[in-house]
């Protein structure tokens, strides 16, 4: 076994997740993760922790979404007790398949979904994280060979964690003591209202209030988004490539959209619930370790020189306790590319311009 796989294993169990003895662990396992399954499993021995393995393919789900007649049972007892009886719940990605989801019609991926919603609320309340085993199928997806894939992979994750944080602390503070972001590059002028919102410093660990492996963002929760953005960077998002997407925000709300690939897709996606038109997150990449697109958001977002906007959920670690702030049974990152002719201000201040950041060697004000 590459001992990078256990290394990854345990950034995630110690630096991540921060588990302890006696934690209980479900362990979610794609298809193609099994390697990392098994280090990850060794480690959370060694932590004194305890583990329950589950198997968790879109070959699977996909079997069972096509054979049922649509009536999606919510928030099912049997599952919702397995979330809320763990501690730490860990999602390891990576399967045969990145495309296993393709031919499922919208309304039954829309309805289960929306059936699983308080599902996503309880395990939002564990220690989550979830990271990705760098796989041939992943490889095959972002147009590298293998062993070019996985180079990229492991130079993402495995990370001086703590340097990163500070740096990235920078940024949290200009966006918490911010009132507004505005976003120009060509086909964008977007502004969004950020007064009162907490911003999260990325860090790849639970500690940071942030669950993904590898990160490197710094994000928050915007409202009264008006204007228009462009994203330039593809993405497959339910099987389908989507890419040249348009948003047009009015009063918070995308009130007009198009893509130059699936737009059916984006507007089955828009058409989920009534939060679904709505942003539930700004992010700002700052993973240099991360130097292409891959076309899997869990990398391309994290990216330095881009910026991510969601429609859909709102995460709470960003809201003020007494706000509910964006409800929806989605969350869908699209990433725009900044690296040139762009410019990131707060509050009328340039923080970022064509890529960089105003506290990097070779930024101009």
């Amino acid at each position: 076994m590459d001992p990078r796989v256990r290394e990854h294993a345990e950034v995630l169990v110690d630096w991540s997740a921060r588990v302890e003895r006696g934690d209980d662990v479900v362990l979610s396992v794609a298809e193609g993760a099994h390697d990392l399954a098994v280090a990850v499993a060794a480690t959370l021995g060694e932590r004194g922790a305890n583990l329950l393995a589950t198997y968790d393919s879109d070959e699977v789900l996909r079997a069972y979404l096509t054979s049922h007649d649509g009536g999606f049972e919510a928030d099912p007892a049997h599952e919702r007790g397995l979330i809320e009886n763990a501690d730490v719940y860990l999602r390891l990605g990576g399967g045969r398949n990145t495309s296993a989801m393709a031919d499922l019609p919208g309304e039954t991926r829309q309805a289960y979904s929306r059936a699983r919603e308080g599902l996503r609320e309880a395990r939002m309340a564990t220690d989550w994280v979830s990271t990705v085993h760098p796989t041939r199928s992943l490889a095959q997806q972002a147009g590298m060979a293998y062993e070019e894939y996985r180079e990229f992979a492991y130079s993402a994750i495995l990370r001086d964690w703590e340097s990163l944080a500070e740096e990235m602390a920078e940024m949290k503070e200009l966006l918490d003591e911010g009132s507004e972001v505005r976003l120009e590059k060509e086909g964008t002028d977007l502004t969004m209202s950020i007064e009162g919102r907490t911003a999260v410093n990325s860090a790849a660990s639970v500690v940071y209030d942030s669950h993904n492996l590898p990160s490197g963002e710094v994000f928050t929760a915007p409202y009264d988004t008006e204007g228009e953005v462009f994203f330039d960077v593809p993405m497959t998002i339910n099987g389908k490539r989507l890419q040249d997407v348009s948003l047009v925000f009015e009063d918070g709300e995308v009130v007009d959209h198009s893509a130059g690939a699936n737009e059916d897709e984006l507007t089955t996606i828009l058409n989920t619930d009534e939060g679904a038109r709505y942003l539930g997150e700004l992010g700002i990449g700052m993973n240099r370790g991360i130097d292409r697109f891959t076309d899997n958001v869990l990398f391309d977002e994290k990216m330095g020189d881009t910026v991510h906007l969601a429609v859909g959920r709102a995460y709470d670690a960003c809201l003020p306790e007494d706000e509910e702030g964006n409800k929806s049974a989605v969350h869908v990152d699209m990433i725009t590319d900044v690296s040139e002719d762009s410019v990131l201000e707060v509050d009328g201040r340039v923080v970022q311009r064509n890529g960089t950041f105003r506290w990097e060697e070779g930024f101009e004000g």
